[in-house]
C-alpha cells in the first residue's frame, strides 16, 4: 500500500467535508472564527491519528460484534485528553468550542475512518490515513473560518485586517452564511479536483 496515496486520498480525493460531506455539524458551527477553526482542525487531526493507530493495533483483538462500542471508547479517551489539555492551557478556546469539542467522539469522520480503514489495515497506513483525513478536515474548516471571519468581521485571528469602520457582511457570521459558503467551497474544491484528474 503506497503511503503517499493513502495520505492524498484522505486529504483530497476523499476529503471528509468537501467530498464525503461528513463532519459537517462542527464545520458549520465553529467556523465563524479562524482561531476556533484551527483549534478544531488540530483537535480532530490528533484524535484521528491516535484512534486510527489504536484501532489498527487492536484490530485482531477487538471482537467484530462489539467493534463500534470499542471504537467509541477509544475515540472518547483521546477526545477527553484533548478537552483536559484545552481546559488546562487554553480556557478561551475550550469555552469557544463548547459542546462541539466532546461531540468529536461521534464525529462521522473519525468513526468512519476507524470502521472503514483502521480496522482493516496495518498500523502505519492507518496512522497516515488519520493524518491525511485530519489535514483534509483542517483544510476545510480553516478555509471556512478564514473567509467567514475576514468578510464577516474584517479580522483574522481576532486582529483587525480591514479598517474598524468596515461594517462586515452580516450573513457571514450567521449560520445561513456558513451553509452558503460551504456550498461554494464544495463546488470549487470538486471543480479543482476534476480539472487535475483531466
Amino acid at each position: 500500500m503506497k503511503l503517499s496515496k493513502v495520505f492524498l486520498d484522505g486529504a483530497f480525493k476523499n476529503n471528509p467535508v468537501f467530498m464525503q460531506l461528513i463532519g459537517l455539524c462542527s464545520t458549520l458551527a465553529i467556523t465563524n472564527n479562524l482561531t476556533n477553526s484551527v483549534a478544531m482542525g488540530v483537535a480532530v487531526t490528533f484524535v484521528l491519528i491516535m484512534s486510527n493507530g489504536v484501532v489498527s493495533a487492536l484490530r485482531n483483538i477487538i471482537p467484530d460484534k462489539i467493534r463500534i462500542p470499542c471504537f467509541i471508547v477509544v475515540i472518547a479517551t483521546f477526545v477527553t485528553l484533548v478537552q483536559m489539555i484545552l481546559q488546562a492551557y487554553s480556557q478561551p478556546i475550550y469555552a469557544a468550542l463548547g459542546i462541539f469539542l466532546p461531540l468529536i467522539v461521534v464525529n462521522c469522520c473519525i468513526l468512519g475512518e476507524a470502521e472503514g480503514f483502521a480496522y482493516k489495515n496495518a498500523l502505519v497506513p492507518s496512522i497516515v490515513d488519520g493524518i491525511g483525513t485530519g489535514v483534509g478536515y483542517t483544510i476545510a474548516v480553516v478555509a471556512m473560518g478564514l473567509v467567514r471571519e475576514f468578510f464577516g468581521y474584517g479580522t483574522l485571528f481576532n486582529v483587525n485586517i480591514l479598517p474598524e469602520s468596515y461594517p462586515g457582511i452580516g450573513i457571514m457570521g450567521a449560520p445561513a452564511g456558513a451553509f452558503i459558503l460551504l456550498g461554494f467551497l464544495i463546488a470549487g474544491f470538486r471543480l479543482l479536483l476534476n480539472r487535475r484528474a483531466d
